[in-house]
């Protein structure tokens, strides 16, 4: 099935810095998991040399499991916060209403 690109036309045009700027706005953690997983990855290149005795795959390893820490990290705390706002502070606001 071949469609005609003359008929679609996209949302939204921009570009990947305005994409997530726009993230950024909307979920504020995604671009900490973003932050945290390039300065990891970036101390983890820094210290490759000085890295001893220690096998280069462990080293790896140990640096992609602190990358996906950062990450795993930042989506809990997304996502925490979002249930505290969207139910724990609605519910306290319905009951001071009532």
């Amino acid at each position: 099935m071949v469609m005609d690109e003359s008929q679609w036309v996209p949302e939204r045009e921009g570009t990947v810095s305005t994409k997530l700027l726009q993230k950024a706005g909307a979920a504020p953690f995604v671009p900490a998991g973003i932050g945290g997983f390039a300065l990891v990855v970036a101390y983890g290149l820094y210290r490759l040399k000085a890295r001893g005795k220690m096998k280069m795959s462990v080293h790896l390893i140990h640096t992609r499991m602190a990358a996906q820490a950062c990450v795993v990290g930042a989506i809990t705390l997304g996502a925490t916060y979002t249930v505290y706002k969207d139910y724990l502070l609605k519910r306290a606001a319905d009951r001071a209403q009532k």
